[in-house]
């Protein structure tokens, strides 16, 4: 049975690395937390999610982002951006 739980992940990390990776980074940073917190070492990010990440362009990723992470009967861990209630 899959198990599921949900995350706000801080991407603070990011102001650290110059504008042009800053998008790159926040990827690698969801990632990096998932195999973390999921104890996984086969993670996928959904499109919706990438795009989030994306979505003010390279330079400016948002700050923290809210990731819901299902783990597979398989031990592979599929990551979903969870919409907030009343959106």
């Amino acid at each position: 049975m899959p198990e599921e739980r949900v995350y706000v992940i801080p991407l603070r990390e990011v102001k650290r690395v110059p504008r042009y990776l800053r998008a790159k980074k926040a990827s690698k940073l969801v990632r990096e937390f998932l195999i973390r917190h999921m104890k996984s070492d086969e993670v996928k990010l959904d499109t919706k999610l990438n795009h989030e990440l994306w979505k003010q362009g390279v330079e400016s990723p948002p700050s923290k982002i809210r990731v819901r992470a299902v783990k597979q009967d398989d031990g592979s861990v599929k990551a979903f951006l969870a919409v907030e209630p009343g959106r």
